[in-house]
């Protein structure tokens, strides 16, 4: 395996083990510059035990350099990393590993526990493999892998450590849509059993299997608590109008709304409408479509999710 990139957290430079504290990982005031401005900035994380924590933004927003210091992996210029166990029980799987292409499967997954946790039987190594979905390439060698099948060894070599707390960077972004699937429910699964940590842009996963989120933007933590909190107070309902002609003409009018808060146009005759109540577009949606011309082919409800949610932090972040 190349020393490039690590499967596990490094010994140095690692954050205070409190094994009383309410955390799994807590930081106070955490920052880390680059030119710039990259980095992160003044981060105060609260990881609650046995969660799945879902730390979501888009690229560039720091959420790399965030874990890379939550594991000892980089040093922080300011601030504290507290947590509630020591370091051999926190394992790190990054985006897609760098691994020895003549190494098999088992062979790596094999060194990922001899310097980790010896403590774990060897028979341990293909229980993981067979956990991550390669159980029955366990002694190919990883050079012929595919991408998403590398970032499954990597997950083995960081589940064969047993890890109370799993740390994982974009673990469904090499993967297809049925390696996606089951991704999401290896890691659903772990839920109260083991945290985890899951960096990822992909609202959707999050969305789906993790209790608590963070939104970081320009390396600021912008949201932090219970992903149906975020929905709760982020995501409006909204409806999608689509129309033979008067597209303009109705976006126009639907921005003249109180009850409107955005409209967006995808697509030339397409309109995305967010409301503040449900209510109010029902009885008023047609009328002031009606009024402006507009010849309506469907409108149809759309549910709040993820996306709106974060859409709507991030904008009235922007826009106070």
């Amino acid at each position: 395996m190349s020393n490039r990139t690590s499967l596990w957290a490094s010994l140095a430079r690692y954050p205070t083990v409190d094994p009383g504290h309410p955390w799994a990982i807590s930081t106070s005031g955490l920052t880390r510059n680059y030119p710039g401005g990259a980095g992160v900035h003044d981060i105060d994380l609260r990881v609650p035990r046995g969660s799945v924590y879902g730390l979501v933004g888009p690229n560039g927003a720091g959420k790399t350099t965030l874990l890379s210091i939550l594991t000892g992996l980089r040093r922080a210029d300011a601030g504290s990393v507290t947590t509630a166990v020591p370091v051999e029980r926190i394992a790190v799987c990054p985006d897609v590993p760098d691994l020895e292409p003549w190494l098999t499967a088992a062979e790596v997954v094999e060194l990922a526990r001899s310097l980790s946790a010896p403590r774990i039987p060897a028979t341990g190594v293909l229980e993981a493999l067979a956990h991550a979905g390669l159980g029955d390439v366990a002694h190919r060698r990883v050079g012929g892998f595919s991408r998403g099948m590398r970032q499954r060894v990597g997950l083995a070599a960081a589940l064969v450590t047993d890890p109370e707390i799993l740390v994982l960077d974009e673990p469904t972004s090499a993967l297809d849509p049925a390696g996606r699937a089951g991704m999401l429910g290896l890691i659903a699964a772990m839920a109260g059993d083991r945290t985890v940590i899951m960096s990822t842009h992909i609202l959707a996963d999050v969305e789906r299997v993790a209790d608590t989120i963070g939104v970081l933007r320009d390396g600021r933590l912008l949201y932090q608590g219970a992903t149906q909190d975020l929905l709760a107070d982020h995501a409006r309902p909204g409806w999608t109008v689509r129309l033979r002609e008067g597209a303009d003409r109705a976006r126009a009018a639907l921005e003249g709304q109180p009850w409107v808060t955005r409209v967006t146009s995808p697509a030339r005759t397409v309109l995305h409408v967010d409301v503040t109540s449900a209510d109010a577009a029902e009885t008023g949606l047609v009328p002031v479509l009606a009024a402006c011309g507009a010849r309506i082919v469907a409108i149809e409800p759309h549910t709040a999710d993820l996306e709106t949610a974060f859409l709507s932090l991030t904008s009235t972040r922007e826009n106070p």
